[in-house]
């Protein structure tokens, strides 16, 4: 049976600023008692009253398990001071807080809303200040009212906090207006959590702005799945059963949007509509309009005997280079944008960096970089020059109120470069494409560099595959595999896989193994038996630092959550000497190998020995748990064996334990030995080029444990899940109207 108490937050003992969860101590009239519960609001000094059940904690004994709460004005001329003196208000400490008491006593908060300018009657308080306490209190009045607000519909203390900045005084009026605009405004909250608060707030099912959300949130979800655009007929039938409501209501809702120019609509056959996004929509015009553009420039001639240059080259680095090679070398020199593509052991690094002599020969700037973190410091090993992360070349910088993000380099202030070298353009989505075509001029050359066989890029769009079938750009294909790369199974197979035949296995002396098991159970005890003692004793190596395990999918016995918590435990296991750190279903430990989920531009690092400092963590960097500190609730991570980051606790969802990786989480990094559970799953995600970008991202071994027909089932299954891209289109209709004015 629930109870209602009153009395003030004299303490707290635990606060999680994520969720709102808090333990706290309030003083009653009669007693002190302990309440637990989702408080987003729990300021220490004020009043509130609770309403909850009694239970018994087996260790805390008798404390009130919240099922809602509000704050009250205190009524007391104590309650009104600890109110006061809490800090809760910036501009009002202890002293000033009895000073106002003592001069209004019990009417001090009805003032302070109503008559705020009488503060001026207090000594010490001038015009200033009054007008910042009072600013100060009229804010925390309305957060409590936000906060208490939002708590109701399940909000969470740090999304409460956005919104109320988004909104300020209006936040309640606006949100019971449309709660759907959440999701357009607040980066995190989507339509499936405005979707609850409007249904909790009697939001009517067939609201209009309930719909049009549902169209929404539908692209969205459609270009989760690498999509660029809906057929319209497609989105009004999907829509319609994700809301469960009539077609005709999706189809007004389309109109309403398209009115709005919050989508775009275009014929793309005689009989198919195809629905945008409007930033995708202009991403993908952008792009094609510059790729042609760039295409179809003139650019400066460098040199006037490119042959020779060429065998200068091969002379002082003592190196064969390929026809296709050299081929690539003059279609650099001649075209203002070029792709080279190729599998591995066909020469791309030889290339790059033989494209790079001849340019630096003729005193031409370079700039060279790649999607990911883990890519830019492959490429910068490669070729022993600085690469960055193409993020990082445009500055990008997050713009929270605005877009979410926005670069530094765009047609104002392009960059200054002769030359830009992209590598693994296959992870290039079609807006990253858009904000580096922005950044690049006409005159400048761009050159492309990627294996087009690979998984495509996590976000909308078939960026490099569309490039290459336009047939617009020139390309050149690196095919011929040089004979010590057929030294290496890892190679050979890779090309085998590709091609649709089985790999070899299991040659003696050579780097690819196949160890056969019948159950998923097998398959992870083999991998942790091969990661703790057989791998690390025959190979002589560090099990955390040279073995990578890549999982096909996430989930399963032998997928990569499950393969995470039984790698840590053997690999990393508890002791009273390491500190944990227990999130959601997983635990972090000092020690721990972590990977980092996403690029933070922001979060600041400082070298082990303190001698140097700066910003950023990207996406696929992997590191160390260096320290926990639970009291100042903040983790330390160790990142290329001298970088340290502290996270705040809030923030440890950007951090997963890395001791298994998804192979698609793998792209753009090499490892020196690569383990790969191969199990039975959805033929739509065991697929060929699956296996075979997880081939390629190993440098000395490969070894394959689980069911042959697995194995054989994912080398046949060449379904390469068609994406609808614009770009593709694009390019190709340009093509063909070029074709229709030559004629």
């Amino acid at each position: 049976m629930s109870v209602e108490i009153r009395g003030i937050l004299s303490e707290i003992i635990f606060n999680n600023e994520a969720n709102g969860y808090t333990v706290a101590l309030v003083e009653t009239d009669k007693e002190q008692i302990t309440v637990v519960g989702y408080m987003p609001i729990a300021n220490k000094g004020a009043t509130f009253s609770f309403v909850g059940n009694w239970i018994t904690h087996p260790t805390y004994g008798k404390q009130l398990d919240l099922v809602s709460y509000k704050e009250v004005t205190p009524n007391t001329l104590e309650g009104i001071e600890n109110y006061l003196a809490s800090g809760i208000i910036k501009g009002i400490g202890p002293k000033m807080a009895k000073r106002i008491v003592d001069q209004f006593g019990k009417d001090t908060l009805d003032i302070m809303q109503h008559q705020p300018e009488r503060l001026m009657e207090i000594s010490g308080i001038g015009k200033n200040k009054y007008e910042k306490i009072a600013e100060a209190f009229k804010e925390q009045r309305e957060i409590s009212e936000v906060m208490i607000f939002l708590q109701q519909y399940g909000v969470t203390t740090a999304y409460a906090i956005k919104i109320y900045k988004k909104y300020k005084q209006n936040t309640i009026h606006l949100i019971q207006e449309n709660p759907y605009r959440l999701a357009d405004d607040i980066i995190g909250i989507g339509f499936k959590i405005s979707d609850a608060i409007a249904k909790r707030m009697g939001i009517e099912p067939t609201s209009p702005y309930r719909i049009m959300s549902g169209i929404k949130f539908t692209l969205n979800q459609n270009m989760l799945s690498g999509h660029t655009y809906m057929i319209k007929e497609i989105l009004i039938n999907e829509t319609s059963k994700i809301l469960d409501v009539a077609t005709e209501l999706v189809e007004d809702g389309i109109y309403k949007l398209t009115i709005n120019q919050e989508i775009h609509l275009e014929q793309i056959t005689e009989n198919e509509v195809a629905v945008f996004d409007k930033n995708i929509f202009y991403a993908e015009a952008y792009v094609c309009k510059k790729l042609v553009q760039m295409s179809s420039v003139k650019i400066k001639e460098l040199s006037k005997d490119i042959e020779k240059e060429i065998k200068d080259i091969e002379d002082s680095e003592e190196i064969i280079l390929a026809d296709n090679q050299k081929q690539a070398i003059i279609e650099s020199e001649k075209n203002g944008i070029l792709v080279i593509t190729g599998g591995p052991g066909t020469g791309k690094t030889t290339t790059i960096n033989s494209v790079i002599k001849m340019f630096e020969k003729h005193n031409q700037s370079i700039v060279l970089a790649a999607p990911t973190g883990r890519a830019a410091k492959r490429m910068s090993e490669a070729t022993q020059r600085e690469a960055k992360t193409i993020h990082r070349l445009l500055e990008y910088s997050f713009m929270e109120e605005s877009t979410g993000m926005a670069f530094g380099k765009d047609e104002g202030e392009p960059l200054a470069a002769d030359v830009v070298i992209i590598d693994e353009m296959s992870m290039v989505d079609i807006r990253l494409m858009e904000g580096l075509m922005k950044a690049i001029m006409p005159g400048t050359r761009l050159i492309l560099v990627g294996d087009v066989d690979q998984l495509p890029s996590v976000g909308p769009g078939n960026v490099l595959r569309d490039i290459i079938d336009s047939t617009i750009i020139k390309v050149v294909k690196l095919d011929e595999i040089f004979r010590q790369a057929q030294e290496s199974m890892i190679i050979v197979n890779a090309h085998r896989i590709n091609k649709g035949e089985y790999p070899y296995t299991n040659k003696k002396e050579k780097d690819f193994y196949f160890m056969g098991r019948k159950t998923q159970e097998g398959i992870v005890k083999t991998i942790k038996e091969l990661c703790k003692e057989r791998l690390p004793k025959f190979n002589n190596c560090d099990p955390l630092k040279s073995i990578q395990v890549l999982a096909p999918m996430k989930k399963g016995e032998a997928g990569m959550y499950n393969l995470n918590n039984e790698l840590q435990e053997i690999l990393n296991p508890p002791s009273k000497y390491k500190s944990e750190k227990e999130m959601k279903t997983k635990i972090f430990r000092v020690g721990d190998k972590v990977m980092q989920m996403k690029n933070n531009y922001n979060i600041k690092w400082k070298n082990i020995d303190e001698t140097e400092d700066g910003e950023g963590v990207f996406n696929g960097d992997f590191g160390y748990i260096h320290h926990i500190d639970e009291e100042e609730k903040e983790l330390f991570v160790l990142f290329d064996e001298e970088k340290i980051v502290k996270y705040d606790f809030a923030q440890l969802d950007e951090l997963e334990l890395a001791y298994c990786i998804t192979i698609h989480k793998s792209q753009g990094s090499e490892f020196p030995i690569v383990v790969m559970p191969v199990f039975w799953g959805p033929p739509m995600l065991l697929t060929r080029n699956l296996l075979y970008t997880g081939v390629t991202r190993a440098k000395e071994l490969v070894v394959m444990v689980g069911m042959e027909a697995s194995l054989k089932n994912m080398v046949d299954n060449h379904r390469i899940v068609k994406r609808n891209s614009g770009l593709r289109f694009r390019l190709k209709r340009f093509l063909d109207e070029d074709m229709l004015v030559e004629s």
